[in-house]
């Protein structure tokens, strides 16, 4: 079985809970796909951070994050396959807003001016968090080559129609809901 197929059954075991929820797009769904009881499993983790560099594996960059917190741990995950595999990756984490004290930054980590950037998402239904993240990514002087995420439940058109590259490594028609 492929890492990616490994992953997928993963996340259909462990992350896909049936029932009414709401999302954080205010949207209702039949179900719910909680990804970090992937992206801090143990054993799903490696492979979300080596099946997406392979997702991504066309693209030039150098560091990868996204807005806190679903970002992160995909972030991390990404780092540490990357250093597997004999290549420095930096992570950064987005805040929504800058912090009103210490150094006041919105954007922690490695600073992103001037280098080529991965935005991350752990999953999305409407792009809203992804694209929160893209803009303050550009306006700290980050060149966002793509958007990259676990599983696409419905951003896809609004991240293209923003003009971004965007690789999901699964469709909400390849999980069993």
């Amino acid at each position: 079985m492929s890492e990616r197929d490994e992953l997928l059954r993963q996340i259909n075991d462990k992350a896909v809970v049936r029932g009414k929820v709401t999302l954080s797009s205010g949207k209702e769904a039949d179900y719910y796909v909680d990804l970090r009881r992937i992206t801090l499993d143990g054993e799903a983790a490696p492979l979300v951070g080596s099946v997406l560099l392979d997702t991504v594996a066309d693209l030039e960059f150098d560091a990868v994050g996204g807005l806190t917190l679903g970002a992160d741990p995909v972030a991390g995950a990404m780092v540490h396959a990357a250093h597997a595999r004999g290549r420095r990756l930096d992570a950064f984490v987005v805040r929504k807003a800058g912090k009103a004290h210490g150094l006041q930054r919105r954007i922690e980590g490695p600073d992103v001016a001037g280098r080529r950037v991965l935005a991350l998402e752990d999953t999305s239904t409407t792009g809203g968090s992804v694209l929160t993240a893209v803009e303050a990514l550009r306006e700290a002087g980050a060149e966002v080559v793509a958007v990259a995420l676990i599983v696409d439940r419905g951003a896809r058109a609004r991240l293209e129609e923003e003009g971004l590259e965007y690789r999901p490594v699964f469709e909400v028609s390849d999980l069993d809901v």
